[in-house]
């Protein structure tokens, strides 16, 4: 059978075009096979937390911004603040949030992590700092400086170029 036509059901040729395989070469595969290692670390560590992808997005923003509104962590995931407060609701129920009151508006609260949360968010990042280290043991000192300045680089280009106008 040549590569532009596929046996039909009944067995017989059809004039359809085989399926073509979309692939990247070079460093943009490589970029998507780290993107999707991490994505998969990600998954294994809301699952062992107890949470969601989304809702470990949600602890990773709080926790680096500290204190963070309803709307704020809305526009950063990309959801609706009526999304938000049921997130919001999982992880207080979970101790790994707590509502403060704004200060200047009666209307508002912050998010916060809680101790727990902060437990939480440090074991997390202690174990991917290990995970990491372990991974990057074959580069040399100058080779790990290089490689996360290059990251560092070509991720900031990524948010430019993607930013909306």
């Amino acid at each position: 059978m040549s590569d532009t036509t596929r046996s039909g059901p009944t067995g017989g040729d059809m004039a359809q075009p085989a399926p073509l395989a979309h692939t990247l070469t070079g460093f943009p595969a490589a970029a998507t096979l780290l993107v999707s290692a991490f994505d998969a670390n990600r998954q294994r560590i809301a699952q062992d937390s107890g949470v969601s992808g989304t809702e470990l997005r949600a602890l990773f923003r709080v926790g680096r911004s500290m204190s963070i509104t309803p709307k704020d962590l809305a526009h950063h995931l990309g959801m609706t603040t009526g999304a938000i407060t049921a997130i919001a609701r999982r992880l207080v129920d979970a101790n790994l949030l707590h509502r403060v009151d704004h200060p200047g508006d009666r209307r508002s609260l912050y998010l916060e992590l809680t101790q727990h949360g902060h437990d939480v968010m440090s074991g997390i990042h202690r174990d991917f700092s290990k995970m990491l280290a372990a991974c990057t043991t074959s580069l040399t000192a100058m080779q790990l400086t290089a490689f996360t300045e290059a990251l560092t680089s070509v991720a900031a280009e990524v948010r430019t170029r993607s930013a909306r106008p």
